[in-house]
């Protein structure tokens, strides 16, 4: 609980520091088209060193982590999914990975009973959880999209208002995702609270990403469905800096007057871009660069040798005796040569 308050703690500093920066110092520019422009930058360049630093890392054995039948002898048949030797059954395998985390539907709980047996029981709420709210998140961010476009291609058009703003109640159209998101979150935040195993394991580092997406999805729904922000200034203002308008960014926000919960909901997710790329959340690009899992299982077709291996200077034994040989046989240990007076070695005579 302590580090889940400390989570908090700092993502509460944010909004205060939002909360002063705008309300009391009047710093809109900062917060509306310096801060992002930063968040920006700071999130492609650690993006991108991530990778980079990743790229240039040794892989010397091929170590594909398989849950199924590898492939041998024709009469034993093999699990070409969870066991591909070949690329289509990588591709296919990650693409379960991405897309509908097979790896965590696998997942089971073990428990040991009074008897001193251990058994195994269905365990998918992390799977559940985790799949609303990683798709939750993507598609409302594609929803978002329209903020910063103009005109809005007619897919994205389509796709928040017939499908994902489909459901109404009276005159308001509720956006699915964006509850999707926040009721993920909001799970797999209790989750990590509730199980004692998994928050005794838990460090602030691991509550700070969702504590900050949870709060991020909030004001999000804060502001669209109570406090009902300006949407024409905050399209003006995100196209503005989509195409880099600094005139029309100036002049957005000299004219309107945004919400406090918007300014919160924009601080927030600048927050997010700078703190992704030193965050656990790069694993988003991270799985594609696993060799546990982008690799193919063909050990037994296939010989693979390290192209990492350096030329290693080595110090033979018959080196080593012949360095040290008048110090070894003056305290007696035995020599598997020979040697004459000037110190050259001869083949030891039987």
């Amino acid at each position: 609980m302590k580090n889940a308050g400390i989570a908090f703690a700092f993502v509460f500093a944010i909004l205060a520091v939002a909360y002063v920066g705008v309300e009391l110092l009047g710093l809109e520019v900062v917060f509306g088209m310096i801060l992002p422009y930063v968040a920006i930058i700071a999130f492609i360049a650690g993006f991108i060193y991530r990778i980079l630093n990743w790229a240039k890392s040794p892989v010397p054995f091929r170590i594909p982590t398989t849950a199924g039948q590898q492939k041998s002898l024709d009469f034993i048949k093999q699990n070409k999914i969870e066991n591909p030797d070949t690329k289509l059954g990588v591709i296919i395998r990650m693409a379960l990975e991405v897309f509908l985390f097979r790896s965590l539907f696998r997942n089971s709980k073990a428990e040991v009973t009074e008897e001193g047996d251990i058994v195994y029981q269905w365990e998918k709420w992390l799977w559940l959880f985790g799949l609303l709210f990683h798709w939750g998140f993507f598609l409302t961010i594609f929803r978002h999209l329209r903020f910063f476009m103009d005109p809005v291609p007619a897919f994205v058009t389509f796709w928040a208002d017939k499908i994902d703003g489909a459901f109404w109640i009276g005159l308001q159209n509720i956006y699915l995702t964006g509850l999707i998101l926040l009721a993920g979150i909001t799970a797999l935040f209790i989750r990590r609270l509730y199980l004692d195993k998994v928050r005794y394991i838990s460090l602030v580092q691991d509550y700070f990403p969702v504590v900050l997406i949870m709060c991020i999805a909030g004001t999000g729904c804060l502001m669209r469905y109570l406090t009902h922000a300006d949407v024409t200034a905050i399209k003006a203002l995100g196209v503005g800096l989509a195409s880099f308008n600094f005139s029309s960014i100036l002049e957005t926000l000299a004219t309107y007057d945004i919400s406090m919960v918007f300014w919160a909901h924009f601080t927030l997710v600048c927050a997010l871009l700078i703190y992704f790329p030193t965050s656990k959340l790069m694993h988003a690009a991270g799985i594609f660069m696993s060799p546990t899992r982008n690799m193919a299982n063909n050990n037994r077709m296939v010989r693979h040798e390290n192209p990492w291996n350096p030329e290693v200077e080595v110090h033979s034994y018959q080196e080593y005796e012949h360095e040290f040989h008048q110090k070894m046989k003056a305290v007696g240990l035995p020599l598997d040569w020979d040697y004459d007076e000037e110190g050259n070695q001869l083949p030891k005579k039987n």
